[in-house]
């Protein structure tokens, strides 16, 4: 029932900056927590940034800290993902997630899952 569709990827080269979007529908999307996962070819899926409803509050795992920024605007039911320094370790396929009325940003159970898309940074 919940629709989640990424979009902004594509291929970018080494330094440059991104921003993907996810629009959320069939979602209250104020009492929704959103994360952002990646998954690189050949590799596991990875959280990369979530955002709590409640109050704005974000994770990112430490290797994120300082490069991507998640943030959300309800009126759009909307959340991006600001990447900036991007490297070619970056590239994967990144999907958007959506969970309702859980504060907790430390567990990656999501409930809802975009199709994904890809990023591709080069060298």
């Amino acid at each position: 029932q919940v629709q989640l569709v990424e979009s902004g990827g594509g291929l970018v080269q080494a330094g440059s900056s991104l921003r993907l979007s996810c629009a959320a529908s069939q979602l209250t999307f104020s009492t929704a927590t959103m994360a952002w996962f990646r998954q690189a070819p050949g590799k596991e899926r990875d959280i990369v940034a979530a955002i709590s409803w409640s109050a704005g509050r974000t994770y990112y795992p430490d290797s994120m800290k300082g490069r991507f920024t998640i943030s959300r605007d309800n009126a759009k039911n909307t959340v991006y993902l600001q990447m900036n320094s991007l490297n070619p370790e970056d590239t994967a396929i990144y999907y958007c997630a959506a969970k309702q009325w859980s504060t907790d940003l430390l567990s990656t159970v999501y409930s809802a899952w975009g199709q994904g898309t890809q990023v591709t940074v080069s060298s």
